[in-house]
């Protein structure tokens, strides 16, 4: 008797095959026409064959895949678009230029770096043979003016005429040659023009031959080491009249 057909058959793959395949053997059997087996139901497990010719699940898959492959392959050996080779050569020129330009800034960066650095360091350098100068000139300068007294002892004996001859001559004069070499220098001689950075006014005098402030006598005779005042000179001043 002929079964009646529904909408479900549709969806569902028709099996034409009556074998199935033992899931504890693995082995073909064939199934009744009745659907049961000795008395008894199709195994649980067991899968209904395909009848020769039909087309599997598996099967339509490898040909999907298959048909995907092909279309890669095709793709692949499609030769690149007109143009392409120079638009990429471009772009590579492109971004050569665009690195030698930022290499070429680093490099000019480097330098003026280098010579801000060079430039620093000769300040520096200059900076501190400056103070090294004014620290050895400070040091001479208070070694002098602790000596001072005993070589004002000096300048008076040679005055008076006991520094003529003798040792105490050869000891005054190779005290003042070892001072001198430092760069100490006296400072007050008369006719010079009166400067109250090296001059200490004691007495101002008027005279009628004179036109500017004149040093007139050296009281007591003043030390510069170099461009630093050791000791001012005392003297007495010739004033102009008027």
């Amino acid at each position: 008797m002929a079964r009646k057909r529904n909408d479900d058959d549709d969806a569902k793959p028709v099996i034409k095959s009556r074998k199935y395949v033992d899931p504890e053997t693995g082995a073909t059997r064939d199934l009744p026409l009745d659907g049961s087996e000795a008395g008894g139901e199709v195994p649980a497990g067991t899968e209904p064959l395909a009848e020769d010719g039909a087309v599997t699940d598996a099967e339509t898959v490898e040909e999907l895949f298959a048909v995907e492959d092909a279309d890669v392959e095709v793709s692949s050996s499609a030769e690149p678009p007109a143009g392409a080779a120079d638009a990429a050569s471009d772009l590579d020129a492109d971004i050569d230029h665009i690195l030698s330009e930022a290499g070429q800034r680093e490099i000019e960066e480097y330098r003026d770096r280098a010579a801000r650095a060079e430039a620093e360091l000769a300040n520096f350098r200059t900076r501190v043979e400056r103070d090294r100068a004014a620290n050895r000139d400070a040091v001479i300068a208070e070694v002098v003016r602790t000596l001072l007294p005993a070589i004002d002892d000096l300048d008076r004996a040679s005055a008076h005429g006991d520094l003529d001859d003798g040792p105490l001559a050869l000891v005054a004069q190779k005290l003042r040659t070892g001072f001198e070499k430092y760069g100490l220098r006296r400072v007050g001689e008369v006719g010079e023009p009166f400067d109250p950075s090296f001059h200490e006014a004691l007495v101002q005098l008027p005279k009628p031959d004179v036109t500017v402030n004149t040093v007139g006598d050296v009281i007591e005779v003043g030390y510069a080491l170099g461009d630093r005042l050791v000791r001012a000179a005392k003297v007495a001043v010739f004033t102009p009249e008027g």
